[in-house]
């Protein structure tokens, strides 16, 4: 298993790394956009597997994941509108997760699918046309967190974060994680390239906000699949489950930054 998943996360960097530094930028967009259908495939799974949810067809969900992602290409005015729609829902999200309330009929599961995979195209595509490396920095942000969480949790953890939901997370491992997060993003205004006009206080709140909400989109992913009776979105991606399963913290960092730095700009 463990020589299947390091395989698996050789190649899929390899494939990551062609997308972002050697495809034309159109070509990246459709590179974005096959991961956004692929995860709507995922998320029609999910909630077909789901008793409350939504009989549509695992075929229609991504066609319209696509058709959306299309729109928003051919009218970018609707782009940051639907980044600081999916930054509402991943502020309440915290609620959600305390309530655990289930995900009911077929509107509301179209909702929350397109609300969570369409920005997450949103904001890879715009991320990726400011450099290959924007992009790349803002998800090492999120691999960031992540790795310090495991290994502060693993090492300090007592506290459960939200044990219904993912009983190996904790509030050490959180703290961890955005610690690390912080010394990442310093590191890069000090020594990386990428621009970063904000006042201090202002990055600081920032990235606060970031990896406090990449735990929450990865917790929201946990309680959707608990719910859904199933371990993995899909077996996509052998050793490492679906495409969801890798981007869970994406699917809500991401648009967040992009409705904090386009309301920035304003």
């Amino acid at each position: 298993m463990l020589k299947q998943r390091v395989i698996t996360a050789l190649v899929l960097l390899v494939i990551f790394l062609l997308v972002l530094f050697r495809l034309p930028a159109s070509g990246a967009v459709i590179a974005f956009a096959v991961i956004a259908a692929l995860g709507g495939w995922e998320w029609g799974r999910m909630m077909s597997s789901n008793p409350t949810g939504f009989a549509a067809s695992q075929l229609i969900f991504p066609a319209w994941i696509l058709l959306c992602c299309g729109l928003c290409w051919i009218y970018p005015q609707l782009q940051l509108p639907a980044c600081i729609l999916a930054s509402m829902l991943w502020l309440i999200a915290p609620v959600w997760l305390g309530k655990r309330w289930p995900i009911r009929g077929n509107v509301i599961a179209w909702v929350i699918g397109s609300v969570l995979i369409v920005p997450t195209w949103i904001a890879m595509t715009r991320l990726h046309a400011q450099g290959p490396w924007v992009l790349l920095a803002a998800m090492a942000l999120v691999w960031v967190a992540d790795i310090a969480a495991y290994f502060v949790g693993r090492a300090f953890g007592r506290h459960k974060l939200a044990p219904a939901v993912s009983p190996g997370k904790t509030w050490e491992g959180a703290a961890g994680a955005v610690v690390g997060g912080l010394v990442y993003v310093f590191a890069l205004r000090h020594f990386g390239q990428l621009a970063m006009s904000m006042p201090v206080v202002a990055i600081v709140l920032a990235t606060v906000l970031l990896v406090a909400i990449s735990i929450v989109g990865d917790l929201f992913e946990s309680l959707i699949k608990r719910q859904s009776g199933v371990k993995d979105s899909s077996q996509l991606l052998p050793g490492h489950g679906g495409v969801l399963d890798r981007i869970d913290s994406l699917t809500s960092t991401l648009p967040v930054l992009i409705a904090v730095t386009g309301l920035w700009a304003i």
